[in-house]
Formats: C-alpha cells, structure tokens, sequence
C-alpha cells in the first residue's frame, strides 16, 4: 500500500492526534533531546577520538589552509562556520586525541554539533506521526533515539556524524512529507516546496559523507514507486505525467547536483592557499593554490635535453621522485643508492634528463624530448643515474628494485628508459605539468613505479619505488612538476591554471581513491558490520580502561536488542501477512486496513535500514560501530511502528472499557524499561569514572559481554 494512500481514522481510540496534543509532544521530545545532548557538553576538556581530524579541518576552514580529506566539503564548512562565529580563532593545533584545550574556544563546534544531533531525535518523531498517525508510536521512535548512548555519544564531539544523521533525518521526514502532500494537492506550493525540500537535504547529506548516497537511494526508489502509481493512473494525460517526471528530475536531480557543486565551489574558493593537502593532488591542481612553488610560476612549456626537472606520481598522495646519498641494506640485493617518493620539496627530488646515446652538449640546438625517446635521468646531487635491475624490491617483491648507480653521470645499459605519453603518438613533446608519462625499463620492460608501502627506518620511512613488470596499473605515471632549463623561455602558469571542473573531478578521483585505501592503524580497534546490529564491541572517545574519565562508544544495550527483536517481529509479521493474503485467509475490514498501513510503513523503514547496514558488507575501507548509526535510526523508527501495532492488537483483547488503559500502561513500561537502562548505561557517554585505585567504576556490574572493553 503506498504512502500517500488517505490516512485511515485507525486507532484514533488509542491516539489524540489533535495539533496541540501533537505540539506539545514534539516540544517534550524536543527538550528532552536538547537538555541529553548539552548535558556535560564541555567534558572531557580534551581532544576526543576524531575531533583531532575534524576540528584541525574547521582551523584550516578558518585559516583558508588547503587540506586533503575523503570526505565532501559540507560538514567541515559548517564546523568551521560555527567556530568562526562562536569565537573560535582557528590557532589551536588538534595534535591528537588527549590534547587538553586550556583556553581553546571549542565549544561552539561541540554545541553546533549537539544542537543538530539533538534535532534527529524531533524529526523521527514527526515522520512516525505523519505516517502512522499514531504520537505514541512517535513518542516511542524518538524515545529509543534519544536514550541510546550511542547516538547521544556521537552527538556531543566536534565530528560529521551528528551532522550527517541529521540531514539523513531531515531528507526522510521531507520525503515523507513530500509524498503525502503528492495524494492530495500536487503542484500547489505545499507540494512544490516539500519537494525542493527533499531535494536539498539530499544534497547536503551526501554533501557532508558520501554514505549519504544511501538515503538518496532509498529516496529514489520510493519517488520511483510513486511514478509507477502515477502511470497507472489512467485519469491523469500524457502532459500531466510529463510535468510530474520533469519537476521530480527537477527538483530531485537537479537542484541537488547544484546544491552539491555550490558547496565544492564554496570549499574551493575558501581554501586558496597552499597547505599540508598539497601533495595529495596534481601539479595542475597545485598551481591554483597561493603559496604553492607551481602559483603562478614560470617555467619552459616543454621539456628538452639537459633540462633539470621534479616527477610527481600520480598514486593518491604519491609523492616526487627522490634519491638521497644512502645505500640498501646488504640483505636486500645489490647495495646501490636508494630511490623513494617524497612529499616535501628539496633539491633531492631533482634530476637531469639526458639522451641515452650522446653526451650533452651545449653547443647543439635545442632537441626536446618526445614520446618513445630513450632517456638517462641523472641524480642532480649525487650524480648518479636512475637504474634497475632483475633484483627483487625492497618490499614488493614480485616487483624489480630500482636504485641509482654510476659515477658522475656514467653508467650502464640498465640506465635506460623509454618515454611513453598517455594517448600520444610519436613526436609529441612532453609538456611540464600536463603530459602524463611512464618510464619504461630497456632492458626488462618494466615500468617505474610507486607501491605506497612505507618503508622502514633505513629509507627514512618514505615511499617505495619499483619497477612493475605488469604495465597496466595507473601507479605507473608521472608528470613534470619542477622545470628549469636556461636555454628555453618560461611561460607564466597563472594562464594554465586549472578551471573549476577541472579541480572538482580531480578532487573526486583523490577522494574516492583515498577511501578505498583507508586501513586501520596499528592497534586500532575495528569492527565488522555483522557485529553491529548485536552491540557486539564499541570503540573507546576518550580514556580506557583505567583512565580517570572514559568515554565509550556503545549503543544502549536494551535499545540494540529492542531494535533488533522488533526487526525480526515485523519479518515474521510480514511474512505471515502475505502468506494469509496469498492463501486467501479471511480477515476483518479493519485488521486489513491496519496490517497494509502498518507493513506499509514499515516496508519504508526496513528499505532504509538495508540501503544504510547491507553495503557496509562490500566495502573494502577499514569500517567502525558509528557507520551503523544511520541505519540504527531506521531501526528505531520501525521498533516504534511494531510495538505500536503490537501494543494496539493486544489492547484489542481486553473489554472496551479498559483497552485505551492498557494500551497507555504498556507504553509507559516500555518507555520506563528504556530510561531506566539509560539511567544505567549513561556513564558511557557522560564519563566512566574509577575510585579506590582504578578498583571500582561507575560501571560495575554492567559488563554484559566479554567484547566490551569498559
């Protein structure tokens, strides 16, 4: 049954549904969250868990310092406005986790942070009413949000979760809205701006992490459903249809594609000067930035022999080429001179490009280097050349150790490397910044290349460069990225600097790259999204195990496993549902009506749970307990529905005279169950605290599974 279908007058016996009534719940939910979530806002008085990532971000906002980050620009701007305009100077530095605050202004961007996190709690409250009808089932739903001290922890730190979980939130009360104003007045104002509505908080939860495709998803199979009710509709004409696909592309597609470009604009524009996010982007994208070497700068546009010039890979972070007056330990193959990537720019990084068959010369005229020339690169410093052989890499071994060899320019065959540009063809110059090159060994076809892998402490824990027999792997190119050379006029690259797109799909390509390649730490605890759902291990904000103040990050336990019973109820219900209707099985008029509008609602709720828990199972990044926290919210929304329903039909059994009592003592023990547990399990969110040596804690006798850490 749709969403947009007539609210049915069920249950109205056991809910007061007037707009005072509904008024005055949506201030009680409110309060409620609000005074949870600014409770102890100021504790601890120190960097907590990610608040060390992303408010060194709001610094660099505030300071216009460009920085790398996997994440889109959205939920750092507005951490970064909140400090700006709470007073916030952006001078503290954000070391690490533990670093005491002394004077640092943070609080504004704990309370921006608290004040959108206490806002989800109200606004699952308002979707579970619009679709049930039911303030009860509401004032449940929001119940298990608010006094979850998993949502309550995430909602106090200077982090994108809180903002994220709110604009996940605003998009499916504005999508629920939206629907429903669609059955009874479309294209009148109302219907236009729930859509628009619906529209830009799309655009801003993917704006602020990209898990926020998952709502757009769940948005856009329910906009789908509706499309596929509206060509059923024989009524409606062909132009009718046509304006309702137009203005849902409009205002579903468009509007957010330009919400999302606005806000990298906005990012790009604000950090216009050079910082430590540099190395992470091209040559092309770092000559945008003020106080870069490539700003501005004036170089040769080509490159010839006897030219002196920096390689950058292309590898996420990769780093220039370099070699330095150190050796390979004996134990790994011939000790030559090492050859690494760096990020940071020294005259290390500097090489001089010679034809592979004659000498240089100055006295010659100028001959440039084009695709399929062989080349030498010498080492500026040390003189030596870049060389490789059939030897096993330092760390990959199945790739072919590279190194610098020779005296003063001279060498040997293994010296030499053929120049391939990306889609050129014989005779086209290679070009500074621009041209994209492998290096292609002569004498075993492998290409020059950069694993990434850190090596140990004798090569200075900079990046490994090997020679990769297999061809195809994109960590293979390299541009010019320093040039000099007397004989060539320099040309000014504020002319060629990159355009908006340009730096908005390069900035895509990093982000997306650097996700996928996010590992855990060494002793960083991890989990794995099956443990999720049973608050199987949380993850320690603040302190551990015997620190005076700890915070842990744990989901309510009676909440988890509240949720989850209610998750498995509405399977079995459902199932059972349409069995009997398959079955033809006869049934009441108004258990009809009730189980199509209940199985209804909860077929949206259960849709926005899969799309938010079942690609975390895919996804090969390192993952934590917080990434549940969006489908935990749909979770909580259908518990509130079920046990609505559950509540109601066994209200059904009892006389008349009695049902509306029972069905309001059951819901004041269910919401006394979950504070109580709350009262119980605080600690974790507003500090596990320790006395008589570290031999007692506030937490004593709550240690329910053997995974928890507390």
């Amino acid at each position: 049954m749709a969403l947009h279908t007539k609210k049915a007058n069920i249950g109205r016996k056991y809910s007061s549904n007037s707009s005072f009534h509904r008024l005055l719940a949506l201030l009680a939910v409110s309060a409620v969250s609000l005074m949870t979530r600014l409770y102890k806002l100021n504790e601890p008085e120190h960097v907590c868990w990610d608040e060390t990532h992303f408010g060194k971000m709001a610094s660099y906002y505030i300071n216009r310092t460009f920085f790398f980050d996997v994440h889109p620009p959205l939920g750092k701007m507005l951490i970064g406005l909140s400090g700006a305009l709470s007073g916030y100077d952006g001078r503290f530095t954000f070391e690490n986790p533990g670093q005491e605050y002394n004077d640092a202004n943070y609080m504004g961007m704990r309370a921006f942070c608290a004040i959108l996190g206490s806002a989800v709690a109200p606004l699952s409250f308002l979707t579970v009413v619009e679709l049930t009808q039911s303030i009860q089932a509401g004032i449940m739903a929001a119940s298990l949000i608010i006094f979850d001290t998993g949502c309550l922890t995430l909602s106090q730190y200077i982090l994108l979760d809180p903002i994220l979980l709110f604009f996940i939130m605003t998009s499916t009360y504005c999508l629920v809205m939206f629907l429903h104003s669609q059955s009874s007045t479309p294209f009148k104002l109302a219907w236009w701006l729930w859509m628009a509505a619906t529209g830009i908080s799309l655009a801003c939860a993917f704006s602020v992490k990209f898990v926020g495709l998952f709502v757009i998803l769940l948005a856009g199979v329910m906009t789908m459903k509706d499309l596929w009710r509206l060509l059923g509709d024989l009524s409606l004409s062909k132009t009718t249809l046509f304006y309702h696909l137009l203005s849902r592309a409009s205002c579903l597609i468009f509007l957010p594609m330009l919400i999302y470009l606005i806000g990298f604009a906005v990012h790009l524009k604000v950090l216009n000067q050079s910082g430590n996010g540099d190395a992470h982007f091209s040559s092309y994208f770092q000559s945008s930035l003020l106080g870069n070497s490539l700003y501005n700068a004036s170089m040769p546009k080509d490159i010839a022999y006897g030219s002196i010039i920096t390689l950058r890979n292309h590898r996420v972070g990769g780093g220039l080429l370099h070699s330095h007056p150190h050796l390979y330990p004996e134990e790994l193959g011939p000790k030559q001179q090492q050859i690494t990537t760096y990020s940071h720019k020294d005259e290390n990084n500097q090489w001089l490009v010679k034809r592979s068959d004659v000498e240089l010369n100055p006295a010659r005229p100028v001959q440039f280097v084009t695709h399929g020339d062989f080349v030498r690169l010498e080492h500026i410093r040390t003189g030596r050349n870049l060389h490789s052989h059939a030897e096993p890499a330092p760390i990959s071994r199945d790739h072919y150790q590279v190194s610098a060899y020779g005296i003063n320019g001279t060498g040997d065959m293994n010296d030499i490397w053929r120049v391939e540009m990306v889609r050129q063809t014989v005779g086209s110059r290679v070009r500074t910044v621009f041209s994209q090159i492998k290096l292609i060994h002569y004498r075993t076809e492998c290409v020059l290349y950069t694993s990434g892998k850190q090596l140990p402490k004798w090569g200075w824990e900079q990046q490994e460069v090997t020679c990769n027999p297999d061809p195809r792997d994109s960590n293979d190119l390299w541009n010019v990225e320093d040039h000099t050379n007397p004989r060539l006029p320099n040309i000014s690259f504020e002319v060629l600097s990159p355009s908006f797109w340009e730096k908005f799909i390069e900035s895509h390509v990093v982000m997306l790259k650097g996700n996928s390649q996010l590992k855990p730490k060494v002793g960083e605890v991890t989990s794995r999204p099956w443990q999720w759902p049973f608050n199987y291990r949380g993850q320690w904000f603040s302190g551990g195990h015997k620190s005076p103040l700890g915070i842990y990050l744990l989901g309510n336990p009676i909440v988890f496993i509240g949720n989850l019973a209610c998750l498995v109820v509405f399977l079995l219900l459902y199932g059972l549902w349409l069995l009997s209707e398959k079955k033809g099985c006869t049934v009441t008029p108004a258990l009809r009506v009730r189980c199509q509008k209940t199985f209804s609602i909860c077929e949206l709720f259960f849709l926005g749970w899969l799309l938010h828990y079942a690609p975390f199972y895919i996804m090969g990044r390192v993952l934590y307990f917080h990434h549940y926290f969006p489908a935990m919210l749909f979770n909580s929304m259908l518990s509130g529905v079920v046990l609505d329903f559950i509540l109601q039909s066994v209200g059904a059994y009892f006389p008349s005279k009695t049902k509306l009592s029972v069905y309001n003592s059951s819901i004041v023990v269910v919401l006394s169950i979950v504070i109580h547990s709350f009262y119980l399990f605080h600690p974790l969110s507003y500090g596990i605290t320790h006395s008589s040596g570290n031999a007692t804690s506030n937490m004593d006798g709550l240690h329910w599974m053997d995974s928890w850490e507390f």
